[in-house]
């Protein structure tokens, strides 16, 4: 049975303006509220717990919770960076990633018991590379296809000489004297609710379990170095200016073996010299003269695929504005298609000849150059007139 997700904000029960301090402080109520050492073999209290993280956090992070409100749980798939969870996230995955929240709400007092420190009493503590950040710019055309690019990225990576792990010879570890390898060390809190054992990371190997015996010459024990690597980035069709895409894995590596860190990819767009974007539409703005407006007149008009032949009927009005069905961007993630719209002006001269001034001179007087719009005409210049007052 497939399961609908539950909207974020409902779940912390917060609104949709709520700034990051209240959602934190909703997100801390029912971590508090759920938290499995307090409902101990409950698995529906644990869901509920799984379900208060994975809200907490997309709505905590500025880039997921922007593609949230704008495309729902949709805009968290796929080349999106997703949320992280997607139903298999573990408890020790969400006790490492947010276990400072409940060290802030106590001053630090129950952070071992509720969840603080690097691994929360439950294994060894895992490192995570920090995220990278780069701008990747995009013409409309590589938006209209999507587009595979290649770009060169500095960052951290894993020690050639110790194979990440931080030891000269890269196997130079010894098991933590302190925690006897555990990567954390027990003690008894006495709190309000009485005395509880808890436990914490340990002080000596940073919860790692190992502690290194001598250390690699080249990356001083820290498993990472200085370099750079050429990734592939696959853009999808449809991506807007600033929106933010991610790949797992590919930001900096983490000390001595841990997990990579993301990278974020941030969208540009490159100004087109003549299409202006208008959501998934495209805006050409085209000039005609008085005699192409009267007589009508064929037009060659530019798209994102190359050319268009467009032909414009006799009595055209200046402000009309023909549509090219379907010649616009793709929606993300859809197979719809926005259009190209094409803003007609008619082009008035300033400087005229003696003869075409007798020319117009003899054409002004005519009933067929005297207004009379029809009522649709009408109706469009009411309309026209609205957009400018």
């Amino acid at each position: 049975m497939i399961m609908t997700k539950r909207d974020y904000y409902e779940i912390l029960e917060v609104s949709r303006n709520a700034d990051e301090t209240e959602i934190k402080k909703a997100y801390r109520k029912k971590a508090l509220q759920y938290h499995p050492d307090k409902n101990p073999g409950n698995k529906e209290s644990e869901e509920h717990f799984k379900e208060a993280a994975e809200a907490y956090e997309v709505l905590s992070d500025p880039d997921k919770r922007s593609r949230y409100d704008r495309f729902g749980h949709d805009g968290l798939r796929g080349n999106f960076g997703s949320s992280g969870f997607s139903g298999g996230m573990s408890m020790d995955d969400i006790f490492r990633n947010f276990g400072d929240i409940f060290g802030d709400a106590f001053g630090g007092a129950f952070s071992d018991f509720f969840g603080g420190g690097n691994n929360n009493g439950r294994g060894r503590a895992v490192k995570k590379g920090t995220n990278l950040r780069i701008k990747v710019k995009l013409t409309l055309e590589e938006i209209s296809i999507g587009v595979e690019k290649k770009v060169k990225v500095g960052k951290y990576v894993a020690c050639n000489t110790c194979s990440g792990t931080g030891a000269k010879g890269g196997h130079a570890h010894e098991t933590c004297p302190t925690c006897k390898g555990n990567g954390r060390v027990t003690r008894v809190t006495n709190t309000f609710l009485g005395q509880m054992q808890s436990t914490s990371t340990c002080p000596h190997c940073g919860g790692e379990g190992t502690v290194i015996k001598d250390k690699c010459p080249d990356c001083a024990g820290n498993g990472i170095i200085k370099g750079e690597e050429i990734i592939a980035i696959k853009i999808p069709p449809g991506v807007e200016e600033g929106m933010q895409l991610s790949l797992n894995g590919k930001g900096n590596a983490a000390a001595r073996g841990g997990i990579p860190g993301d990278l974020l990819i941030q969208v540009e767009e490159i100004p087109h010299p003549q299409l202006i974007r208008d959501g998934n539409d495209l805006v050409y703005e085209h000039l005609i003269s008085f005699p192409e407006a009267a007589l009508g007149t064929s037009i060659e008009v530019p798209t994102v695929e190359g050319k268009a032949k467009v032909k414009l009927e006799p009595g055209l009005m200046s402000g009309k504005v023909v549509k090219l069905k379907g010649k616009g961007l793709p929606a993300l993630q859809s197979y719809s298609r926005g259009d190209l719209l094409i803003h007609i002006h008619i082009w008035t001269p300033k400087n005229l000849s003696k003869e075409e001034k007798a020319h117009l001179e003899k054409m002004k007087d005519s009933l067929n150059f005297q207004p009379d719009p029809s009522q649709k005409e009408k109706g469009f210049f009411r309309r026209m007139k609205g957009i400018f007052e």
